[in-house]
């Protein structure tokens, strides 16, 4: 999970990104959004739709949908 939180941090201008932090509370948008499930897609090889990211809303809702009940703290 805080390997989500870092890389949500990346693409939000290096801003504190803390585990239950909502994307759209703290400045995401629907580029940044696309721009992130591509670099999860890449990274942990596990697809994410568009509509689960953004129903999930934080780093460790989205951590869950990586890796289900075995997200990383």
């Amino acid at each position: 999970m805080q390997e989500i939180a870092e890389l949500w941090a990346s693409f939000l201008d290096d801003r504190e990104v803390g585990a239950d932090d909502n994307f759209f509370e703290i400045g995401g948008n629907s580029l940044i959004g696309i721009r992130i499930l591509e670099r999860l897609s890449q990274t942990y090889g596990v697809p994410v739709s568009v509509r689960d990211f953004y129903l999930a809303q934080t780093p460790a809702r989205v951590a869950e949908l990586i890796e289900p009940g075995r997200a990383r703290t």
